[in-house]
């Protein structure tokens, strides 16, 4: 058994942004072109009319205040709002396959390693771009990386998740280390005509190195100190988006075929759960919560941090130790805890102990305690 740290992170922002104001100034054009072809059915009641949008409401709502995007041309056009994203011949890397690249580029430099050096591949993401062949095993090809490669989804908690089973792959002696990484093009999945969530998502990319202890040289290094995983089952974060919706064509073009939340239920629900394992986790290890110097929580929604950690902390944690990157990244699921981590951890002292949690659709939550060395 080999202890275990994490010993690089990267980061792939795209080039684009879109700001509240270009969002909010798309969907209300939408909005108003819609009530006005549909004026006779709305003042029947046969049609409901379309609400605007505003960001003072977005921001209220969430704490986004812009988002990066891989195409923002088609997510603003008021004919289209969807990204335009082409596809591409099967013998060039896929846009996914890319991104992780770029990401596992900057974590390979930070933990002072090379291809040879890692003997497995994790992509942990929400949506997947195809069945197979896996994404992970093409990046494995394209970084020329010896070993085995899988995907796997979990949502939101997909990083999380991932951290622990390239944990478990390097504790017992299966690979010196592993490469996870969190390619998310959620603005792909993301619905942009519906009030309530068109402005939850952004795009990005996660990368991180889980090796051996005594094999790490990195001066970026933290012990993986524990993991703990919990699921439960919930219609209220939902994409319904599958191979088998060709078998149905009746409903393929159904709002459920992209994200769907309740979100007022998702806040009740997942916030005191959150607490209670990150709560037990560090219980489970003997360790205060007030011991830990940071909080690097799944940026979803700002008001759900904000009470997740006051539950914890039994008071408003200061920027410093819930740091907050979903004003500017907005929610890049899986991408997102690790994206704060990789923002906010140099600045720690040797021994600084740290959370990075993860929470999401499954429901799905995950916690894992790193201890900087």
């Amino acid at each position: 058994m080999h202890n275990v740290v994490i010993s690089g992170t990267g980061l792939y922002t795209p080039a684009q942004s879109i700001s509240n104001d270009e969002l909010v100034e798309s969907f209300n054009t939408y909005s108003r072109r819609f009530n006005a072809e549909h004026a006779a059915a709305i003042e029947t009641g046969e049609v409901e009319a379309m609400p605007e949008s505003s960001s003072a409401f977005i921001e209220k709502a969430s704490g986004i205040k812009s988002r990066y995007v891989t195409d923002k041309a088609g997510i603003l056009d008021p004919e289209r709002m969807v990204p335009r994203i082409p596809e591409r011949d099967n013998d060039q890397w896929s846009i996914l396959c890319e991104m992780s690249v770029k990401a596992a580029e900057e974590a390979l430099a930070r933990a002072g390693k090379t291809a040879a050096d890692i003997d497995g591949v994790i992509v942990a993401c929400s949506n997947l771009q195809r069945a197979y062949p896996a994404i992970a095993i093409e990046v494995q090809a394209a970084l020329g990386i010896k070993g085995f490669g899988f995907d796997m989804n979990v949502a939101c908690s997909s990083a999380t998740f991932g951290i622990q089973n390239a944990a478990n792959a390097v504790q017992l002696g299966q690979a010196r280390a592993v490469l996870m990484v969190n390619p998310e093009i959620c603005t792909g999945h993301m619905n942009f005509r519906d009030r309530d969530s068109h402005f939850i998502f952004g795009d990005a990319c996660t990368a991180v190195i889980v090796e051996r202890a005594d094999l790490a040289t990195s001066a970026h290094q933290w012990d993986v100190v524990s993991t703990k995983l919990v699921t439960e089952f919930s219609n209220n974060i939902r994409n319904n988006f599958g191979f088998l919706n060709r078998t149905a064509e009746e409903y393929m073009s159904n709002p459920d075929k992209l994200f769907v939340q309740e979100g007022r239920k998702v806040f009740k629900e997942v916030c005191p759960m959150v607490a209670e394992l990150i709560g037990e986790h560090l219980k489970e290890n003997g360790i205060e919560v007030g011991s830990v110097k940071r909080f690097w929580l799944h940026q979803a929604n700002l008001n759900m941090n904000l009470l997740i950690v006051r539950k914890l902390l039994g008071r408003d944690a200061t920027p410093d130790e819930a740091p907050v990157i979903l004003d500017t990244y907005a929610n890049t699921s899986s991408a997102g805890s690790v994206i704060a981590f990789h923002k906010h951890q140099d600045d720690l002292p040797a021994g600084s102990l740290g959370v990075l949690s993860s929470f999401g659709a499954g429901y799905s939550i995950g916690s894992v305690i790193l201890r900087k060395r």
